[in-house]
Formats: C-alpha cells, structure tokens, sequence
C-alpha cells in the first residue's frame, strides 16, 4: 500500500505538470498527500524540517547559477550576439543545409552558456526562415531545435554550464569537466545519430512531396536588414565562459583557496569553514558566467546600456521561477525518499547489480515522472548518491563517471510531454504535440540510449 501511495504521489505531479499547473503549488500538495495517508500526524513537521529545509537548499546551492546564465542569455540576446551568430552559420554552411545549421546553432548557444529557453526563442525566428526557402516542413522544427539545445551540448559535452552537468559536482566532488572523454563520445553519438534521424525524416518528407505547409501560427517576419555585430567578437563572450570555467575549475581556485576555506570577517567571529571540493563545479560557473555577462557589456555597450534594468528583470523574473519549479521538485522527491513506500522502489533499483546503468536508469526514470532533468536528477542523487558511491568504489570505477553518467542519464527521458522545455519549444513554434512530439520523442530515445553507449565505451575501454 506504501507503495502505491509514493507512485500516486508521482502521478499526480506528473498529470498537473502536464495539464500546466505550477509545480511550485503542486509538489508539496503531491508530497504532503503521500505523508497524509502514511503518517497524518507528521504532515506540518515534515514540511517545515524537510520538504522546507530541501528546497532552501537546492536555491541556496543553485540559484545563482540559474540567475547568472539567464541574465548572461539576455544579454546574448539584446546585444544582438546571438543573432549574428545563427546568420554566420547559415552564411558557413548554406541554407540547403538548414536542419544541420540549426542544430549547429542551438548547440554553440547551449554549450556557450545561454539557457535553452533563450535558444528556444533565439533560434525559431531563423529557423523558420531557412525551413520555408529549403520547403522543409514546419513541423521538424521542434526536434530539430530540440536537438541542438537539448542534448549533447546540455549535459554531455564537458565544461557545459547548464545547471544538468553542475548538480552531480555537489554529491561527487567533481566539477564540470568530468569524465571528458565519455563526456565527448556520448555527445558526438547524439549529434551523429540525431542528425541521421533528422536527414531521413526530411528526406521522407520529401518523397511525400510535403513541403513548409500553410496555415501555421506564430509565423515569425522575417526580420529587417540590420548592422550585424561581427561574428568573431559575437562568439567571444562564449569563448570566454568555456575557458575561465576550465582555468577557474582547474588551476585558479584549487590554488587559491587550497582544500579548506576558513574566513573570520572580525576577530571575534566564529570562522566560516567551507570544504572548497565541493563547491569548485558551481564557484568555477558562477565566476565564468559572470565574466561572460561583463565581456557582453564591454563589447556590446550601445546595445545593451539602455535596455539592461528591463532586460535583467525580466532574466532574474525567469530564472527565479525556473529554481523554485527545480526546488519544488527536489522538496517533493525528499519526501518522498523518506516513505516507507520508497523503500519498495528504491530496493528494485539497486536490485540492478550494474552501478553504472542502476545509476542510468534511476536518474531517467525519475527525470521522465517529473518532467525534469534537474528535477529529476536532484531527486535521485538526494536519495541515492551514497548508494552509487559506495557501488562505484567497490568496483573500482571513478566518480568522475558516476558525475558523467547522471548527468546524460537526467537528459534521456525527461523531455516526455509535460516538460517544460518542450511545452514551451511547442507554444514558440505554434505547433502542437500532435504535430510534433514524435520527433522530440525519437531524439529523447535516441539521447536515453547514449548513456548506454558511454556506460559500454568505458567498460570496453576504461577511458574516462
């Protein structure tokens, strides 16, 4: 019966996230119903003592990293970067070659450091252009962009910023640029067989004598002639996130900061002690994306002066809410972790005698209930991250590829229907889940079986 109280809790938040409610309202509802049926006296004080005390901390440890890389991808946006970048691509690659510039595009952003929110918007405009001169059809636009901002660029690749590739750093003690040669395969697999896939669907479409089609909704105009910046100065402040987070992590804050941080502000005062290794992954981004929002002002200052208090407002608005939906989710899987219920789940999960694809198939399958990657993630390794560690040590495997491996498995199954991400690719294109969600479903299979892939790549090879 515990059970099926802790998967009804599940369903629940998974059918409200679907239906468009705000998790922030539903996961504690979700969470405190299951504690309500299992214990109905401890209702308010697990609210307080922990559904509370979680979702504090997941802010406390992330929200400038939210914060940060959205105020950074405004300013991409406003300065007109991120525009000059898609035109140069295509100008490099051709329009015929539309669906690969798009992806090409979306992943230079992604892994640049801009929120994939931002490359939604970002990308359409272009993206719809290049499909109605190629006569592509509309509807492989979601999937399309789905591919280059989604996945291999979101949390395979090493050093990307996204908040998916620095949540593991906090329960190993690693930092971005884990396992970079894993890292590195599993996102050319991705990209390959994405492109694939995507080149046969458009050939299909091509012997169906299908074209862009007609009627749709949310057409963008096609934008004026306009200065744009100079592709090379428009890529830098990219440039300038992927390497101060490689010298920052690597070199300058071990360095600096040593193994411990005691810090006594006045003589009197109790010292402040941190444990440097786990904070280095989320200082070392924080630091670059704060620098990567300085070189755009500095190069970009026409553009960008005067629209800066509106447009920050308007990145802080949308990350606060992005953080708080994250947090609603790790508070409501805490608690859920704590039932007797998830005793039953948790025992079939680590009945999987394989650290590497248990650990694979726990963070994709509560990513998929959830509709978050990093809902999903924080979950699995709030509940079970001693679990694998203590697995990975007994067989001699880094934690590196632990970091790895629940970062890609926290991209595979997440982008079911109710994701955000794609509710939001859906509205922006004006296309519905009919239309479209075949495709986005096809390159979230094909993004699952990645980490598989990586997971073989390392037990043939023991490359990390």
């Amino acid at each position: 019966m515990t059970f099926l109280i802790c998967v009804a809790a599940l369903a629940f938040l998974m059918f409200v996230a679907y239906r468009g409610f705000s998790v922030i309202l539903f996961a504690p509802i979700a969470a405190l119903g299951a504690v309500l049926l299992t214990h109905p006296a401890d209702v308010l004080p697990i609210y307080s003592g922990l559904f509370m005390d979680k979702m504090v901390g997941f802010v406390k440890l992330y929200f400038p990293v939210f914060m940060l890389g959205a105020i950074f991808g405004k300013m991409i946006e406003l300065s007109g970067f991120a525009r000059s970048i898609v035109t140069s691509v295509i100008h490099l690659l051709g329009a015929r070659r539309a669906m690969l510039c798009i992806v090409l595009v979306g992943g230079v952003l992604t892994y640049g450091g801009v929120s994939l929110f931002v490359v939604v918007f970002a990308v359409y405009p272009f993206a719809a252009e290049m499909f109605r001169q190629s006569d592509i059809p509309k509807r492989l636009i979601p999937g399309t962009i789905a591919l280059g901002a989604f996945t291999f660029t979101m949390d395979s690749l090493p050093g990307t910023p996204q908040i998916q590739n620095i949540i593991p750093t906090t329960f190993f003690k690693t930092d971005s640029l884990a396992a970079p040669v894993l890292g590195t395969v599993g996102g050319l697999y991705v990209l390959v067989v994405g492109v694939i896939y995507l080149t046969w669907r458009v050939h299909a479409a091509r012997l169906a004598n299908e074209g862009y089609g007609s009627g749709h909704i949310n057409e963008p105009e096609t934008p004026a002639d306009t200065k744009l910046a100079n592709p090379i100065i428009a890529i830098s402040p990219l440039f300038v996130v992927g390497i101060a987070n490689l010298l920052l992590t690597k070199f300058w804050l071990p360095e600096f900061y040593g193994a411990t941080s005691s810090v006594a502000l006045t003589p009197e005062a109790h010292p402040i002690v941190q444990q440097v290794g786990s904070f280095i992954g989320i200082w070392s981004v924080e630091v670059a994306l704060l620098l990567g929002i300085l070189s755009v002002v500095a190069l970009a200052w026409k553009e960008v002066a005067g629209k800066f208090a509106e447009a920050s407002k308007s990145a802080i608005g949308g990350s606060l809410l992005a953080s708080m939906n994250t947090a609603s989710e790790y508070g409501f899987g805490s608690v859920i972790a704590a039932l007797p219920g998830f005793l039953v789940i948790k025992d079939a999960l680590t009945a999987i005698p394989n650290p590497l694809i248990n650990e694979a198939i726990t963070v994709t399958t509560l990513a998929g209930v959830t509709g978050s990657a990093s809902g999903g993630l924080s979950i699995a390794l709030a509940a079970m991250a001693d679990h694998f560690i203590e697995a990975a040590n007994a067989a001699g495997i880094p934690l590196e590829v632990l970091h790895r491996v629940a970062a890609m498995a926290s991209g595979g199954m997440d982008t079911l229907p109710h994701n955000g991400a794609v509710i939001t690719l859906l509205a922006v294109t004006g296309l519905t889940h009919v239309q479209s969600y075949k495709d986005i479903f096809a390159i979230t299979c094909i993004k699952t079986s990645a980490v598989f892939v990586v997971i073989a790549v390392y037990y043939l090879t023991g490359l990390v």
